[in-house]
């Protein structure tokens, strides 16, 4: 049986990754330690990107770590703005909007700045930061539990506060996403939140740059609702955009010199 800390939590990961789903009482009951303990080995695991927490217990990612925002910044930047730009072009006056936690957001934030008449609620630090010096934007954020690697809130709070709002367009990030599974994330915690932000909204927007179509890095999932409208970059090829397309999902690829769609199905 593993005596420290560092070897129990390495055997946790062992064994995350051999049944799938681990319960807090199960590893308890097996290195004989209290569930205060385990839990705080799930979460030092989690806030290191090795682990996704579920109700009860964790899971394992299958080896594939959770980049944080900081990571994801550097990565197909003129992408991320592309589809921001185009993004930001359908945000009318007067609306209120949501952004959820996330780079391609982060940089849609960046281009609404400098509006006026709009009330902007986020779930994401960099969003706030964004937006901070915006004294012609009605900036609101959801409470919550902070994760760390994606600078966002989640949780019951987050949860609550949507119960009493509604929005003109909604604006969400994902990890990865398939025309099958829908959107991928690094925890349910995530991906209960985000179908939650879709049912508040008139309009939703998944916007992820082409290297994420048909890659699911993670085990947990939300289903892309129908009326929802994805949108890439140029860089998406017919592959990684067929199954979409199969399934009638709305499908943007965003023009990066007109900022306006190359082509659209759905």
């Amino acid at each position: 049986m593993p005596r420290g800390a560092r070897e129990r939590r390495a055997a946790i990961l062992e064994l995350a990754s051999t049944s799938g789903l681990t319960s807090v009482e199960e590893l308890s009951a097996a290195f004989g330690v209290t569930a205060s303990t385990i839990r705080r080995d799930l979460a030092q695991l989690q806030s290191a990107g090795q682990l996704a927490r579920t109700y009860g217990g964790a899971m394992a990612l299958d080896g594939q770590l959770e980049a944080s925002v900081r990571q994801r910044n550097g990565e197909a930047a003129g992408a991320k703005e592309a589809i921001a730009r185009w993004a930001a072009d359908q945000v009318r006056p007067g609306e209120t909007i949501l952004l959820d936690s996330g780079s391609t957001t982060t940089a849609l934030a960046r281009e609404l700045a400098h509006r006026r008449d709009l009330t902007i609620v986020t779930t994401a630090i960099t969003v706030l930061q964004e937006l901070a010096h915006a004294a012609d934007l009605r900036v609101e954020c959801l409470g919550g539990s902070l994760r760390q690697l994606s600078q966002g809130f989640v949780g019951p709070l987050a949860e609550a506060a949507l119960d009493r709002m509604s929005f003109d367009r909604a604006f969400l990030g994902a990890d990865g996403v398939t025309a099958e599974h829908g959107i991928c994330e690094a925890d349910l915690e995530q991906t209960r939140l985000k179908e939650l932000m879709a049912q508040r909204a008139d309009r939703v927007y998944l916007l992820v740059h082409a290297a994420k179509l048909g890659h699911r890095p993670f085990r947990a999932h939300a289903p892309i609702g129908p009326e929802w409208t994805l949108v890439t970059d140029p860089g998406a090829e017919t592959a990684a955009t067929a199954p979409f397309h199969a399934r009638g999902i709305d499908l943007v690829v965003v023009d990066r010199a007109h900022r306006a769609p190359a082509s659209r199905a759905g």
